[in-house]
């Protein structure tokens, strides 16, 4: 079984992709940034690590899927020596999940603002 999840994004239109993607039990969450009704969310890697963080449980519960469910965590970053403030806000939500997890440094993002994105991929038991 294969179900697609979308947002309504023009850019989900234009590039041609999904929010996510369900296939059998796992699901596959696409890049996500802490872009907002007026823009992006914070201007700091805690803040819009949170605010992707909460953006993604109203994904994975869209899907039918929890915070517990997830087993990969990647973490993008513009500025690396920030990893300490991402790492906390992500912590914060799943220190006792403890999914796998990547850092990864990044060239910025088309938005400057941009300083995160996150991608998760959940599992549900059979």
């Amino acid at each position: 079984m294969r179900k697609t999840f979308g947002t309504g994004s023009v850019w989900e239109q234009t590039l041609g992709y999904s929010r996510a993607v369900q296939v059998d039990n796992t699901l596959y969450i696409s890049a996500t940034a802490a872009s907002g009704d007026d823009g992006i969310v914070g201007d700091d890697f805690y803040t819009q690590t949170q605010y992707i963080l909460q953006k993604l449980g109203k994904v994975l519960a869209d899907a039918g899927f929890a915070y517990e469910d997830v087993v990969q965590s990647k973490l993008y970053l513009t500025d690396i020596s920030k990893w300490e403030e991402a790492g906390r806000a992500h912590g914060e939500v799943f220190g006792e999940i403890r999914p796998t997890l990547s850092l990864v440094h990044v060239l910025p993002f088309l938005d400057p603002n941009m300083l995160v994105e996150i991608e998760l991929v959940a599992r549900k038991a059979a």
